[in-house]
């Protein structure tokens, strides 16, 4: 099947390159139409903190947060009293005072109580906060926020801008300059490793420029998706990664399998089906492992991992298909001229068509004759890097996630520490009566008897009523502990157990504790499912594979190995704090969707290179019979390839690692972490030791499923692969 593609690649190659063309055409198309990509994504509305936000902004008219943000004043000498102070002020203020982009302004000058007064003004009495409503949303209020800030200044006082739209806003362009730094990075030293590698500058050129099409045909997927739902923000960042990587790794396998059978004295022709029954097969069912693995991320619905779970199926969809139509037929015009432009400072001196009795030679050879001595250390070592995930705690990213120096990051921080009460956390009760009024009395002594009850909870420092509505009462009480501490998620799980509010009342916890709390344990819940969904149909697909219902069992539980060491990784880096002063950013517990966005993306990954390797060596048994020969060729005509692949797909991961954003730079190095490792010891050492000592069962499946192999015909190659080894790239 594949090989009869490659034939109608070059048949048509022309036509085959104008589609090509058009669909590039369309994602230009698409990508410059863009979009606006949302902040995160709500949680779904079956979670109990959501019901409680919902009815509260339904019923109360409560003040627009997404579209407030504050100003700090601050002075090293003069107190908020002082006459001059407030004269700094007023005058900053003086250019935005009356806009009609401004619903309303409240600062110490202004407050309508004494009390409110106290709490727009530091402890030290040193700074005041002015409370700014925008009467737009959204993106345009982030527009609004960066002209209303531009125009606040002052020759006296120190000014910082900070609250929910100045944080969104800091959000939005550090992930914009996060992406535009990785991809300066990552291009140039990509190129450098595809000559160094290839040691010709057009075969360079050929995997570098899918990624680039690939990069295009992803966005504007993604743009594209969020016509339909709502797509994050981070999403722009994770197709980028995870296009960059796989479209070069692909493209890297077909131009090296291209250019080896050319170097055998084959044909454009049959070169180019050789190419596509073997790298082209390897490619499409490694597409489909990756996006399998993404796949875990549908399995979210309500949050933003569902779309960009979809947006990550389909940039590596993208690359798939430039890699079985545009690649090939490029490759089918340029012939033997994809050799050209030789690099002879890395260019092999070896006659074509021989294998280098080299290193990787060498080391084959070490491993296949003591696989044990090699298997235990190596999965000794793969153990204890992920013994730090046995720590693991998680908690919502929130402001923390931004670097240091950003005005918002620090206006937040002032905030928190300096003005009284801003460090308290509040939790939102919403006592719901779908029935009728709750203004009954017998539900309001029942509402009176809860709020007494939250008030002798320990670490509870007061509550009030802070509204009501057509059928809800909505209370308010705090705590002095952090809004992710255990403290605070102990106290919602006590008011919730307080079902205590008269007939057909039901209570109900909101607020950013409880948000916190309901999206791990939906995340942690729906974890089981999204991860065996994933194992069984990676189990298939490896089957059709390779026709046995060993190697697939071996290749999960391998990948969990490459999975656990960089779980362990993420926790002793981000969590544990190692290494924080020098990668730059505040130690903090992991965000619930780092580890499933890991999963998914590493578990393809992982698979990415067990169906390369994994696919050399099948056809080297189908072509031998003989276990030990064919996983010994495989390992040594496919190593080095791998290595450098990895070495290209580890750069990309580690540009996104110098992202100044919590959750990009964990996601970069978690994967940059797992690809090391799956591409050296898992690879290179784990996966032949395993199959020398399975020896022909790994090639083992029942009878009934045997003759399902046979029959479905996705294991022959339909080449005649020749005796003699291939020339091995540069």
């Amino acid at each position: 099947m594949f090989a009869s593609w490659g034939r109608f690649v070059y048949r048509y190659r022309w036509a085959t390159l104008a589609g090509s063309t058009v669909l590039l055409a369309i994602s230009i198309a698409g990508l410059l139409m863009g979009g606006t990509l949302t902040s995160g994504g709500p949680l779904t509305s079956n979670l109990e903190s959501a019901r409680a936000g919902n009815l509260v902004t339904s019923e109360l008219a409560t003040s627009k947060m997404t579209s407030n943000f504050v100003l700090i004043f601050s002075s090293k000498t003069q107190s908020v009293s002082d006459p001059a102070f407030k004269d700094a002020v007023t005058a900053a203020l003086a250019p935005i005072a009356g806009d009609p982009r401004i619903s309303g302004m409240v600062s110490p000058y202004n407050a309508p109580s004494p009390r409110v007064a106290q709490a727009l003004t530091s402890t030290d009495g040193h700074q005041a906060l002015v409370s700014i409503d925008l009467k737009s949303s959204g993106t345009q209020a982030h527009n609004d926020y960066d002209a209303l800030r531009k125009q606040v200044q002052s020759d006296t006082l120190t000014v910082t801008g900070t609250g929910f739209v100045a944080i969104n806003e800091a959000f939005n362009k550090t992930l914009e300059s996060d992406l535009q730094r990785a991809e300066f990075v990552t291009l140039p030293v990509t190129l450098v490793l595809l000559v160094i590698i290839f040691a010709s500058l057009v075969a360079a050129g050929l995997p570098l420029g899918v990624g680039i099409l690939t990069i295009v045909g992803g966005l504007a997927g993604t743009f594209f998706l969020n016509r339909f739902t709502d797509v994050s923000q981070y999403a722009l960042n994770i197709v980028t990664l995870i296009g960059l990587g796989v479209s070069i790794d692909y493209s890297l396998f077909v131009v090296n399998r291209f250019r080896d059978e050319l170097a055998k004295g084959a044909s454009r022709e049959n070169a180019l089906a050789t190419t596509m029954a073997t790298a082209g097969r390897a490619i499409t069912f490694s597409g489909i492992t990756v996006a399998v693995g993404l796949s875990a991320m549908l399995f979210f619905q309500g949050t933003f991992l569902a779309s960009m779970g979809a947006a990550g199926a389909i940039v590596v969809a993208v690359a798939v298909v430039y890699a079985l139509t545009f690649l090939p037929a490029l490759m089918s015009i340029l012939g033997p001229a994809v050799n050209r432009l030789r690099l002879p400072v890395f260019r092999s001196r070896r006659p074509a068509g021989t294998i280098r009795v080299g290193f990787w030679s060498w080391w084959t050879n070490w491993v296949m004759r003591r696989p044990l001595v090699v298997l235990l250390p190596a999965t000794g070592f793969l153990l204890l890097a992920a013994s730090p995930f046995i720590q693991l705690r998680l908690a919502n990213g929130d402001v923390d996630m931004l670097p240091t120096h950003l005005e918002a990051r620090q206006g937040y921080d002032q905030m928190i520490a300096n003005f009284p009460g801003r460090d308290q956390t509040t939790f939102n009760i919403v006592v719901n009566y779908p029935d009728g009024s709750p203004q009954t009395p017998a539900r309001i002594s029942a509402q009176s008897d809860l709020a007494q009850r939250i008030a002798a909870i320990p670490h509870v420092l007061q509550t009030n009523t802070a509204g009501v509505g057509r059928h809800i009462v909505l209370i308010q009480a705090t705590t002095a502990y952090p809004a992710t501490s255990d403290e605070s998620r102990a106290l919602v799980k006590a008011i919730r157990a307080d079902q205590g509010v008269g007939d057909g009342g039901q209570v109900l916890v909101g607020g950013q504790t409880a948000v916190d709390l309901d999206t791990i344990t939906f995340i942690v819940d729906r974890t089981p499912l999204a991860v065996g969904f994933v194992v069984v149909v990676t189990y298939i697909v490896l089957f059709l594979l390779t026709g046995s219902v060993v190697l697939p069992l071996k290749a999960v539980l391998l990948n969990f190995l490459s999975i656990g060491a960089s779980f362990g990784a993420l926790v002793w880096i981000f969590q544990q704090g190692h290494l924080s002063n020098i990668l730059g950013f505040t130690p903090q517990s992991i965000d619930p969707s780092i580890p499933v966005i890991l999963f998914s993306i590493v578990f393809g990954l992982s698979m990415d290179y067990e169906v390369l390797l994994v696919s050399r060596i099948h056809e080297e048994y189908v072509r031998t019979g003989d276990n030990t020969y064919a996983v010994a060729s495989g390992l040594e005509r496919t190593a080095r390839l791998i290595t450098g692949a990895a070495a290209i797909m580890f750069t990309v991961f580690l540009a996104f690692g110098l992202a100044e954003v919590v959750i990009i730079k964990a996601i970069g190095i978690g994967l940059a972490v797992a690809v090391a490792i799956d591409a050296t010891l898992v690879r290179a050492l784990v996966v032949p030791a395993v199959m020398r000592l399975l020896g022909d069962w790994n090639w083992w499946a029942p009878r009934p499923l045997r003759r399902l192999y046979d029959r479905a015909g996705l294991g022959d190659f339909n080449v005649e692969v020749g005796q003699e080894p291939e020339l091995e790239v540069a």
